[in-house]
């Protein structure tokens, strides 16, 4: 009997989810097809019905699961919003706190984390860099605005700080998921971004004294 498309979409989904277990627990080069098929409960051919190979099967795992970049790209950090730094602050914080609370995307966050991208796993790479070129240029566009819109030191130029933010998001997930959680991810990676964007605020000009103006506007008495 023919398999329905939602039986095979269920398989799919069964392999999936199995897939993500075993890379999770013995990396993406350690973890065989036969071994996905054995987790998920299927011949090692249904695993090939639905993938042509390892490569195409983390591809579909990954691109199932949003990621940081896909996160804050649907955020809207191309508002016209006159504050776009709050804008972006506000994004990369809450995916923070997304991140905290959602097993699944701490698992495969790791899984990308702990990954060898030599031979095969170079297409995942590809895909990696494709997201992330697409999403540092709308951080740049933001960054660009507050700029324009005097809200940004100048010493910061878009590029330079569209790196310094992807670094320290990097840099806060790799040492949490990888080195134990010693941290507390949302309340120290707040604290950590707001030091940041305040970095790269201008400061409000200070309001000058009413009295003072008005002695400078008034005519020198000879």
């Amino acid at each position: 009997m023919r398999r329905t498309k939602a039986d095979a979409e269920a398989t799919r989904q069964k392999i999936l989810c199995a897939a993500e277990r075993m890379f999770f627990k013995k990396g993406v080069p350690n973890t065989t097809l036969e071994e996905v098929a054995k987790e998920a409960g299927v011949t090692r051919g249904a695993i090939y019905w639905h993938f042509a190979n390892k490569t195409d099967l983390f591809l579909a795992l990954y691109e199932a699961v949003p990621l940081p970049h896909e996160d804050m790209i649907a955020r809207e950090i191309e508002t016209e919003a006159f504050d776009t730094l709050a804008i972006v602050e506000s994004a990369t914080s809450d995916w923070l706190t997304t991140l905290a609370a959602d097993e699944q995307r701490q698992r495969m966050l790791a899984i990308m984390l702990r990954c060898d991208y030599d031979n095969d796993m170079s297409a995942v790479l590809v895909r990696q860099r494709e997201i992330e070129e697409r999403h540092d240029a709308l951080l740049e566009l933001a960054f660009a605005r507050a700029l324009a819109r005097g809200q940004m030191q100048e010493h910061w130029t878009p590029p330079s700080a569209t790196r310094a933010l992807r670094w320290m998001m990097m840099g806060l997930c790799t040492e949490w998921l990888l080195f134990g959680r010693r941290f507390d991810l949302v309340i120290e990676g707040r604290e950590a971004l707001h030091r940041l964007f305040a970095s790269f605020r201008q400061e409000a000009a200070a309001p000058q004294n009413l009295a003072t103006i008005g002695d400078e506007s008034a005519p020198h008495r000879r």
